[in-house]
């Protein structure tokens, strides 16, 4: 598949996210395997998986398979048994972070290199290319013109993170969970430490951060960066979210869909991977779904708001200022409806503090005055932001979304049976025949109308009739309207197969060039080789395992727990290489509710901190 093809790939917690995610315009969906996916509370059964598939195929669209979780020397014929599985059930793509699957007992389905193998340079991917990955999925901490570099040195399809929750540690070099409580982030057991609240100190002693999400960073949006990220070579853009629940999917899949359309309405040169036109059922808007805070993180370089310290929890949208404040009511200038029942949320002395409003009224010169039972700590001169928004809950709740493929049918009668074609305008094209009881029409052109409002009712199917055209030996013929009912069924049911059949994938040859060489020499612990075969796939590429990975040396002291683009000493206008006045706070102590404490090393030849525990 060529980088000019473009897909909106979203996420699905189940098959009923897998199909909202389809209904409001993903390209493709990635699902959890029922074992050995990197989000283990998110698997789902080879049944569903199979559902999900004929449903994406319908209109062209694709399944990826989260298959990347490190694995065991005991897992791998498991992991290369369940492959086959889900490659005979429908599955287009399976993502993968251990090599032992790049196996040739593997079934011919498409492989992309998961983020949890590190891609964040032209040699890495490159690499991937070299050794037959269809697709990379590039570290979310890249900027549009490292994208860019790493596109003119390869071909391989790059694929990108545009929205939801950043993992501050560079995808696959995270080992935080593991080493603080046993659970590994490359087997999908992440406790999420990152988002705890720490005391803060610097190397002389200062307190600079008491009970701050320190780790904690904003969510990612690329809204406005589309065709920018489309220009440097991405050709999939992916949303976060394999634990989200259905509202979240369809509303991030709604925006991201119109967003992307807009460019490719524009530009010739690009083109839309799956079928089908959607119609909005709603206004979609990011800020109403689960957000910390917005962040394009280092699409342009390094920014000083990427992350949010106050709170790891969603704020939503901000509505404005606090303008006056008596007893339990606020005053908020803002030029945004507010209604009963809705959830507002500020930051108080103590931290983030919700409130639900009784009631809202509109008073004029542009403030809305908020009637509550828990507005204490509310100043005047705190934002307010809105974190449930009761309307578009509601306007959720009765989504009207829908997404149709246009067909023309075609109803013909000869030797005592209708036969009804249907073409779409992806070359599709099926013929149902049924033989049917008729009677000679009193009036030709009455009864032709009749069957083309008939066939015109495409019900809850995903077809909408752009055309019907009825010959003359059928409109002679009365039938039933039982009869030509199930006739339009049946031929629904047909085509739809037919489509099934048609966009399936066809078996994938993975071709690995010669003399292939991985680029980095010596692979220790952040290599996450846990197994004998990777360890020979490595090997084989001119590597040598210096150590096994975390996983198989257990709970480790001392140790790099994350290595990090994101600097706290940055994010506290106290960047080293501006400010080499501030080197005697580095480095620095972090320090959790529970006394676990973690040191943060400055990296400023590259850029970036490494968390080490002690």
């Amino acid at each position: 598949m060529q980088r000019n093809i473009i897909e909106l790939l979203a996420p699905a917690k189940n098959l009923e996210c897998g199909r909202a995610a389809i209904d409001h315009g993903a390209d493709a969906v990635y699902i959890g395997a029922p074992q050995f996916g990197a989000r283990k509370a998110a698997a789902n059964t080879i049944g569903d998986i199979a559902q999900l598939a004929d449903y994406a195929h319908t209109f062209g669209a694709r399944v990826h398979v989260a298959l990347n979780t490190l694995l065991f020397d005991h897992e791998v014929p498991d992991a290369k048994r369940l492959a086959w599985e889900l490659y005979r059930a429908g599955a287009d793509v399976l993502i993968v972070q251990d090599m032992a699957l790049l196996a040739a007992d593997m079934p011919p389905i498409e492989l992309h290199a998961s983020t949890q193998c590190d891609n964040r340079s032209p040699e890495k991917v490159l690499f991937w290319q070299r050794v037959g990955m269809g697709q990379v999925v590039l570290a979310r901490e890249l900027s549009i013109k490292e994208i860019a570099n790493i596109a003119k040195q390869t071909t391989v399809r790059l694929e990108a993170f545009v929205h939801g929750a950043l993992c501050v540690s560079y995808s696959g070099q995270c080992y935080m969970s593991l080493v603080r409580g046993g659970r590994s982030a490359n087997r999908g057991e992440c406790a999420q430490p990152c988002r705890l609240a720490y005391d803060v100190t610097s190397a002389d002693g200062q307190t600079l951060l008491r009970g701050a999400h320190a780790l904690s960073l904003r969510d990612n949006n690329q809204t406005d960066n589309i065709e920018q990220l489309i220009d440097a070579g991405i050709s999939s853009f992916k949303i976060e979210g394999r634990l989200k629940d259905v509202d979240y999917v369809s509303n991030i899949t709604l925006h991201y869909r119109q967003r992307i359309d807009e460019v490719l309405a524009r530009r010739p040169d690009l083109s839309r991977l799956s079928r089908g036109v959607v119609t909005p059922g709603f206004e979609p808007s990011p800020a109403k779904s689960f957000n910390r805070g917005f962040t394009d993180y280092f699409a342009h370089g390094r920014q000083p708001d990427i992350w949010q310290p106050r709170t790891s929890k969603s704020i939503g949208e901000p509505l404005g200022k606090v303008a006056a404040v008596k007893g339990q009511t606020l005053d908020i200038r803002t030029p945004i409806a507010v209604a009963n029942g809705d959830g507002l949320c500020f930051f108080g002395r103590s931290g983030l503090a919700g409130l639900k409003v009784n009631t809202a009224q509109n008073v004029g010169k542009g403030v809305v005055r908020v009637v509550t039972q828990n507005a204490t700590g509310a100043r005047v001169g705190d934002m307010v932001w809105r974190n449930a928004d009761m309307a578009f809950a509601d306007n959720l709740k009765h989504d009207k979304t829908v997404r149709r493929i246009e067909t023309s049918l075609s109803l013909d009668f000869a030797d005592g049976a209708f036969s009804l074609t249907m073409t779409d305008a992806d070359g599709v094209v099926t013929t149902t025949r049924r033989d049917v009881v008729t009677y000679e029409a009193r009036n030709v052109e009455a009864s032709r109308s009749q069957l083309r409002a008939s066939l015109s009712k495409m019900g809850t199917s995903v077809y909408v009739a752009s055309a019907v055209d009825v010959s003359n030996s059928a409109a002679a013929r009365f039938a039933p309207a039982a009869a030509i009912n199930e006739l339009r069924r049946v031929a629904i049911a047909e085509h739809t197969a037919a489509r099934i059949a048609h966009f399936r994938s066809s078996d994938v040859v993975r071709c690995e060039e010669p003399g292939v060489v991985f680029p980095i020499a010596e692979l220790r612990r952040e290599a996450n080789v846990i197994n004998a075969e990777a360890k020979r796939f490595y090997e084989g590429h001119g590597s040598t395992v210096v150590d096994w990975g975390y996983e198989r040396q257990g709970e480790s002291r001392g140790v790099r727990v994350m290595t990090i683009r994101h600097c706290i000493l940055n994010s506290l206008g106290k960047c080293l290489r501006q400010h080499p006045e501030f080197g005697k706070l580095a480095p620095l102590t972090l320090t959790d509710a529970d006394g676990r404490r973690y040191e943060a090393r400055p990296e400023c030849g590259a850029c970036q901190m490494s968390i080490y525990a002690l």
